[in-house]
């Protein structure tokens, strides 16, 4: 198996920034929460350029994500969110130049990269998201329901993009030897499953009264985000075989 590590980081990256555009454009949330984001999905943009140039240099995705990362850290302390489509669109730019320059299934694999950067920065927005409610606990569940139902919108379509063919079927069936005997199959089944249980659960918590629920829906999302990263990472490191 193998995984394009530069691919994936900056594919994470951009979903992640697109989601903190998506919390931040209601301007209910204190300016710290924007820091925090940018800082994390700016870091991981510079990972994803280290990543580039040390394993199978993309020069357009390394230069995306060499903006990207500059754009977040630039506007680490801006109150104003429209800085942050302007990283997503350069992101989602370079994640086109990596499909592109692989010659593979193009349109299946741009499909692939681009719902799992929305899938994978909606529930790390997310599970951040229900921390920042300990910092401002003043907060409606709004932007937390919202979040919510991204991942549960964006879920069932990470799932189908990964069994286009030639997908996860194939593993399934044994057409794609997985190296495992098919249990890595299994457990990206499993993974898939649980995610959208976990964000069900999440948003019932969310519907209870006492603040508890929060952190109750908030150590969910901490479960989801393993299943989810298992839902993407064990698909696309097995079809990129």
């Amino acid at each position: 198996m193998r995984l394009d590590a530069a691919t994936f980081l900056l594919q994470w990256a951009t979903g992640g920034i697109a989601f903190l555009w998506f919390t931040l454009r209601s301007q209910e949330i204190s300016i710290g929460y924007s820091k925090l984001l940018r800082g994390v999905f700016g870091s991981l943009a510079v990972f994803s350029v280290a990543a580039g140039f040390y394993f199978d240099k993309v020069l357009i995705r390394e230069l995306a994500g060499i903006a990207v990362a500059l754009i977040a850290f630039a506007t680490l302390a801006k109150k104003s969110a429209k800085f942050d489509l302007v990283a997503v669109a350069i992101g989602a730019v370079g994640l086109v130049a990596s499909v592109v320059s692989s010659n593979n299934a193009i349109l299946v694999d741009l499909l692939r990269v681009l719902v799992g950067a929305a899938f994978l920065g909606a529930v790390t927005d997310l599970m951040l998201l229900g921390h920042w409610y300990l910092v401002q606990p003043g907060m409606t569940r709004k932007l937390l329901n919202e979040l919510t139902n991204a991942v549960l919108v964006f879920w069932p379509l990470e799932i189908a993009v990964m069994l286009l063919p030639t997908g996860m079927i194939s593993v399934l069936n044994g057409t794609i030897d997985d190296g495992w005997n098919g249990i890595l199959g299994y457990f990206w089944v499993g993974c898939a499953l649980l995610t959208g249980i976990l964000a069900w659960f999440t948003r019932a918590a969310l519907k209870e009264r006492s603040y508890s629920a929060v952190m109750a829906a908030t150590g969910l999302s901490y479960l989801a985000i393993l299943t989810a990263f298992g839902t993407d990472l064990v698909a696309r490191a097995i079809l990129a075989l």
